[in-house]
């Protein structure tokens, strides 16, 4: 796992439409520490979803750039982007987005796969993963026989997968009650813990409270910016260093 630093550069995107146009991302510089969890918030419209996007390299800006390291996103081919999603970044969306007719264990496995990681090492780390987010029994069940924090933690496993240094959460806990998001919030604290980046897109002020920075959006453009959002003593179910067993032993206590 690298540790490059994910950063955004005058960050411009601009859709047309007709005469008019809109800057749905305006001038945008920006900063995603390793080793911490960044939650964009912003409301409906304010650029969120557009700058995951751009930092994720599922879309090109207007201007600016995008850099991991060294490296211009924008410079590279289609195919070395692809590349680089499926090794360098992981992906948890707010739909969990499991294959409905594989198991957890395969669902994990699946980007291995893709990445020509051998069976028996991918079903083995797929096996580790899930352990260590509390679902070593639910390895076989399908994604309707899960819970959503179940579902949601098992894309969290699959996003760690490919072992990426950098880890992207748009809305992780939209579809989730409150007790299954503590649960999720806990897994993405764990992994930042790791040395990886971690982005959270989020309109929901509590949640990006759990995280360690805070980048606020409003029209495209970063209104405000914090670092060292939480306490030192941390949100008591969301422990910076526990576990995701632990905090699951907090939750049900």
């Amino acid at each position: 796992m690298a540790a490059d630093v994910l950063r955004a550069e005058r960050l411009v995107k601009t859709f047309r439409s007709g005469p008019e146009s809109i800057d749905a991302v305006a001038g945008i510089d920006a900063v995603f520490p390793v080793g911490r969890m960044t939650a964009v918030v912003g409301p409906s419209g304010s650029g969120k979803s557009t700058l995951l996007n751009l930092l994720a390299g599922f879309d090109t800006p207007t201007s600016g750039s995008v850099y991991l390291g060294e490296r211009s996103l924008a410079e590279l081919g289609e195919q070395r982007r692809c590349d680089l999603r499926l090794h360098e970044f992981g992906f948890v969306f707010q739909s969990f987005n499991l294959v409905s007719v594989l198991s957890a264990e395969q669902n994990v496995a699946f980007p291995m796969a893709l990445a020509g990681v051998p069976h028996a090492t991918a079903a083995r780390r797929a096996r580790d993963l899930l352990e260590r987010f509390g679902l070593s029994k639910r390895s076989d069940h399908l994604p309707h026989r899960l819970s959503g924090g179940e579902r949601q933690r098992v894309a969290l496993a699959r996003a760690l997968a490919n072992d990426p240094s950098v880890v992207f959460a748009d809305e992780p806990t939209g579809n989730l009650d409150s007790r299954s998001g503590v649960h999720v919030m806990a897994a993405l604290n764990e992994v930042a813990a790791d040395g990886r980046t971690v982005i959270l897109v989020t309109h929901d002020l509590e949640v990006a409270r759990m995280a360690d920075e805070r980048i606020e959006l409003k029209d495209g453009r970063v209104v405000n910016a914090t670092h060292g959002t939480r306490s030192a003593a941390g949100d008591p179910l969301v422990p910076r260093h526990g576990s995701t067993r632990q905090v699951a032993d907090q939750v049900s206590s």
